[in-house]
């Protein structure tokens, strides 16, 4: 079974390619430039640089490699970008998905597409797989427009919601435990929303996720995150106490005095008793997935 996987580079890439390729599937990981997954020498593991929105890059590798499956992992994630770079975050998000789907289309395989819990507005909280989208930023918008289109592909496809990913970076970018971990290891000060719910969702836990209805072949949208609801500024004092450093330097603010370029959603706690029933997704609570994170 050959998986065509973008993103591959980013954070959830490079746990999800591990975990894929643990499960014996031939793993075709691309991602812009070199690869940083320092995965060599492994049976049927195989780095490509794809752009997903170049579509001659695109037709090119899905030509030669043609998968059985696809993860559309890649995005524009940063939201405060995604809301001053809007047409950049239109031609990744949305285009990129859409050619995606196009060239997938062709070699008829299961598409797998990965969402935020950013598609809703965060007026009620509590969503389930049914409710119905309404983004209240750009970046959201470009990811249920994505969806949409995910939904109209003709062969088999699932969609993943999650929330607040965290876990120990392999390499690149940070998440919210490990910049509370370098911010106050220096001293410095750090301010943390305190008036928007989530639930954090644990990286490996994820990725699990994913496997798991690859392995089913499960269709239609799912919920992958943790089962804790918690406020960032509550993640960040938790971690702060789990690290035995000093929280004091967390400045708990509001969407009121903490100007960002993107509105946040509020309250945007994912309930995931479907994926709990028919993926058997068991995450991790958050204070085993701190230990995770950081094990003593």
């Amino acid at each position: 079974m050959k998986i065509l996987l973008t993103g591959a580079n980013g954070f959830l890439g490079q746990y999800l390619s591990a975990q894929l390729l643990e499960k014996g599937y031939h793993v075709m990981a691309t991602g812009k430039g070199e690869s940083r997954l320092g995965i060599k020498g492994k049976g049927g593991f195989h780095y490509k640089s794809m752009d997903f929105t170049n579509p001659f890059d695109i037709h090119d590798v899905f030509t030669e490699y043609k998968p059985d499956i696809v993860v559309h992992a890649g995005a524009m994630t940063k939201v405060d970008e995604c809301e001053t770079e809007q047409w950049q975050a239109y031609l990744t998000n949305v285009e990129g998905t859409i050619t995606m789907l196009l060239n997938a289309e062709e070699q008829k395989s299961f598409f797998l597409f990965v969402s935020t819990d950013f598609v809703f507005d965060g007026e009620t909280g509590t969503y389930t797989e049914a409710d119905i989208p309404n983004p209240v930023n750009f970046y959201g918008k470009t990811k249920a427009e994505a969806e949409d289109a995910v939904k109209e592909y003709d062969y088999e496809w699932a969609i993943v919601r999650t929330s607040l990913v965290y876990g120990q970076p392999i390499g690149g970018r940070s998440n919210l435990l490990t910049v509370v971990q370098q911010k106050l290891n220096n001293g410095e000060k750090y301010k943390v929303v305190n008036d928007q719910v989530r639930t954090p969702t644990y990286v490996e836990d994820l990725a699990a996720g994913i496997v798991s209805i690859i392995e089913k072949k499960a269709t239609g949208i799912y919920h992958l995150s943790g089962m804790d609801i918690l406020t960032p500024y509550e993640v960040a004092c938790k971690t702060a106490d789990y690290l035995g450093l000093d929280k004091s330097l967390l400045q708990k603010v509001t969407a009121e005095n903490f100007s960002q370029p993107a509105r946040r959603p509020l309250k945007t706690n994912l309930i995931i008793e479907k994926a709990r029933k028919e993926l058997g997704f068991n995450p991790l609570s958050f204070e085993d997935g701190l230990k995770s994170t950081f094990p003593s």
